[in-house]
């Protein structure tokens, strides 16, 4: 495990535990990376039945809602289409040797960039890992399937007062694990007293202070929200006039922006080459925790307020693997499999069981992706027909 000593400076204790507040990272492989998969999957799924029942301790069954499948049963290797750094590689070598499949996993830096490669058919993967918003997305165009609960009996290892409401029938998705998104900052260089806001970024008087040495996610509506946010406005406005503004304050603020990254940002800002990052709790928490020079380091949610989220497991509507892909959810929603992802990754788990033996120092550490005011925090919603204007917006911001 990981040493649990981090310098957080600005940032209240919440809970461990915000309800609701389940979620990932980012990585860097787009279209291009599922090509594989899909081949491999597609070859295997078309030719002679190369799928095994080994670990299956009953015959296939249906809860009326999914696949027929047994408890542990699986019927061909997993493909995983993931955010980066978004599981321990153990618990993959662990799931591999249990039930005598091979993991394979690409991975994606936003949630548009993963949705028109399932929702194109063929994609190859067993198991994404979709945010709330985007959930809602694919259940109403069809592209995720429902689960067969009856396959993944610690579906009820889950906290019962979670809010699942972009699973409105909640019958597509298991909550996986969540956060916040913030700011990572050295305050070996700007300083303990340094704003607390989006202003950081956003306010050139102060970000241009640390022009080059800034990067913000490659992810329109999270870097969008951001900007909403410190505009005042929420990050679901579908007033075209908000976005506009936004739009023109990324645009403002791209000569003082490094890059637009959604995969490195972590490591970028603990080595030195930058001194603020927009990004994901967890993945910055971990570098903070994993830095062992003399910068200190901190994370908090800006002053204005910011996004929590929940990232969840689904399975695609033509899943190559739909079993195999019910005994990847149900061996990540184990107790003792779910507190060993929170303790590798450091992002908060919506399951109860494991919440009572994860390691009490790392539920302190979770507790510094919340702050204590909640008020300012927003889940990302679907915005239906609006939707396109985010990603339009974002593409013009950065030129």
């Amino acid at each position: 495990m990981r040493k649990t000593t981090l310098r957080l400076a600005g940032v209240a204790v919440a809970g461990a535990m915000v309800l609701a507040a389940c979620g990932g990272d980012s990585s860097s492989e787009d279209a291009a990376g599922a090509e594989p998969a899909a081949e491999e999957a597609t070859s295997e799924a078309s030719g002679e039945d190369t799928s095994s029942d080994e670990g299956a301790t009953e015959e296939p069954t249906t809860d009326g809602t999914g696949a027929a499948c047994a408890v542990d049963q699986v019927d061909g290797d997993l493909f995983l289409y993931n955010w980066s750094e978004y599981i321990d590689p153990e618990l993959k070598t662990a799931f591999e040797e249990q039930f005598g499949v091979t993991v394979t996993e690409d991975n994606y830096d936003s949630n548009e960039a993963m949705q028109p490669i399932v929702a194109a058919g063929n994609s190859g993967y067993d198991v994404i890992v979709p945010s709330d918003y985007m959930v809602t997305i694919m259940i109403e165009e069809g592209t995720i399937q429902k689960l067969n609960k009856a396959a993944i009996p610690n579906f009820g290892n889950l906290d019962p007062n979670l809010d699942t409401s972009y699973d409105p029938t909640g019958e597509y998705v298991a909550p996986y694990q969540g956060g916040t998104t913030g700011l990572g900052v050295n305050l070996s260089v700007v300083g303990d007293d340094a704003d607390a806001g989006w202003g950081l970024v956003f306010d050139p008087a102060i970000a241009s202070k640390y022009a080059g040495q800034i990067t913000l996610l490659n992810d329109p509506r999270e870097t969008l929200g951001a900007a909403l946010k410190y505009l005042g406005y929420s990050l679901n406005t579908t007033d075209k006039g908000q976005l506009d503004e936004a739009k023109d304050l990324i645009a403002a603020a791209v000569e003082n922006i490094a890059a637009f990254e959604s995969d490195q940002y972590d490591e970028l800002l603990t080595t030195g080459q930058t001194v603020i990052a927009h990004g994901y709790s967890g993945n910055v928490v971990v570098s903070i925790d994993e830095y062992e020079g003399d910068d200190e380091y901190a994370y908090f949610v800006p002053s204005q307020g910011g996004t929590i989220w929940t990232d969840n497991m689904a399975v695609p509507f033509d899943a190559p693997h739909p079993c195999t892909a019910h005994t990847f959810i149900n061996f990540i929603l184990d107790a003792e499999n779910g507190a060993q992802l929170s303790e590798w990754n450091y992002y908060a788990s919506p399951n109860a069981r494991s919440n009572e033996v994860m390691d009490p120092e790392v539920q302190e550490v979770l507790a510094v992706m919340y702050p204590d005011d909640l008020s300012g925090l927003e889940y990302i919603t679907d915005t239906g027909v609006f939707e396109t204007n985010f990603s339009d917006a974002f593409s013009e911001a950065k030129g």
